[in-house]
């Protein structure tokens, strides 16, 4: 029979052996979380280093069972890897609920661990030191998701502080935009209703600046509608298939298509996934409409493909992609696609189009709220526009399907 002097022997005994075993008692911790969220376990901890990182809690609850009384400071590697944990899943989209079902899943392997290795073994215990084992697992298990959960929470904050100060800088933009549009209808009306011997030439020039003006506040309007759709709880939002979104837009946009002699195709096949409807709607409407406002009218074929496709080099992400065979976008404008009001002009098409320059900002801050990113690329001709967005369920990675085995035209 092995013995110690400390009042609690079961708890050194159980610490030497949580830190033999720390590799595996990860492992299985995350295999677990993976089984119960239907996610890869890769995509959990995506690697190796990450892996070796997080098993440090493990030595950290070892500490914890020998010396209850130990301070837990920044340096303490426990905290840094409790840290990085509350990072990453800040970083993979996860909410509060889903760590703290985590933190539930460890303390309950830990318990059946502490029971088999007492049952295996020869440690001669009283109930009260099993009392005092037990209680310093429960304050080990709480102190580590305490201390990511604070993370999480601080980084959760920083984001909706940010993003409040953009949300207030875009009030401010959109309100002058309006402000200046609203100057502009009144100021020509006020023209064409007092000015009496007014040429055809310029009452025609003073009823399309009203008309011009009028479809940019509608635009911008309808923009900000769309945006609204967007708000509250993304728990309680439609989620549904990727490939029905698509073909719901593609169908939505034939008459626009149709009016430039542009084809709109869905490739290959899609990914089999769930998808947030509004925003992904209202991405795919103002790609597909750029690149359909922006087709080149010097080519007699003129295209746009929308494809989708599930990457998982960094995670498990949605990616969505709309290419385009027009004008494309001069250099000098590309880093500014993005940007509140900004506008690429081309003297090719700039009668024909017009815009508040808002769209692709709202689509950036739409997708950013996902966790996502946006991005535009410019091959030889033509341009394409993509957004990815964290998968929602790991689950639904490996299994495709597509609206029809052949692409969807839309003429």
């Amino acid at each position: 029979m092995r013995s110690f002097d400390d009042e609690c022997a079961p708890a050194h005994l159980l610490a030497e052996r949580v830190r033999a075993n720390r590799a595996t008692l990860t492992q299985r911790w995350l295999e677990r979380i993976a089984d119960r969220a239907a996610r890869d376990p890769n995509t959990v901890v995506p690697t190796v280093a990450v892996f070796a990182h997080i098993a440090l809690l493990m030595d950290g609850i070892a500490d914890f069972l020998t010396d209850p009384s130990r301070e837990c400071t920044k340096d303490v590697p426990v905290v840094a890897a409790a840290r990085e944990l509350g990072a990453l899943r800040h970083q993979q989209g996860y909410d509060a609920d889903a760590i703290l079902r985590e933190y539930e899943i460890l303390g309950g392997i830990l318990f059946s661990f502490t029971v088999d290795e007492l049952e295996r073994s020869d440690w001669t215990t009283t109930p009260v030191e099993l009392l005092v084992c037990a209680q310093r697992l429960f304050r080990a298990v709480a102190a580590v998701q305490h201390t990511t959960m604070s993370h999480f929470l601080d980084l959760a904050r920083d984001r909706v502080l940010e993003r409040e100060q953009r949300l207030r800088t875009f009030n401010r933009s959109i309100t002058h935009e309006l402000k200046n549009r609203i100057g502009a209808v009144l100021g020509a009306s006020d023209l064409l209703l007092n000015i009496k011997h007014l040429d055809d030439g310029e009452r025609s020039r003073f009823a399309g600046m009203v008309a011009r003006n009028a479809r940019e506040m509608q635009t911008t309007l309808e923009n900000l509608l769309d945006l609204s759709r967007l708000e509250g709880d993304a728990r309680r939002q439609r989620q549904i298939p990727l490939a029905v979104v698509v073909g719901d837009v593609v169908r939505r946009l034939r008459e626009a298509a149709s009016s430039g002699n542009v084809t709109v195709s869905v490739l290959g096949v899609l990914p089999h996934v769930e998808v947030n409807a509004a925003a992904m709607e209202l991405a795919l409407t103002n790609y597909i409409t750029n690149a359909v406002k922006y087709a080149d009218p010097a080519k007699p074929q003129r295209w746009v493909h929308v494809e989708g496709e599930i990457r998982t080099d960094e995670g498990c992400h949605v990616v969505v992609r709309v290419t385009d065979n027009g004008i494309g976008v001069e250099p000098s404008a590309r880093a500014h696609l993005f940007e509140q009001f900004f506008r690429a002009r081309d003297e090719r098409v700039a009668k024909r189009v017009e815009g508040t320059g808002l769209g692709l900002n709202i689509v950036r801050e739409t997708i950013e709220g996902l966790g996502g990113r946006v991005w535009a690329e410019f091959p030889p001709e033509g341009s394409m526009f993509a957004f990815s967005i964290p998968c929602r369920r790991e689950g639904e990675r490996s299994a495709a399907t597509s609206v029809s085995e052949r692409p969807t035209a839309v003429a």
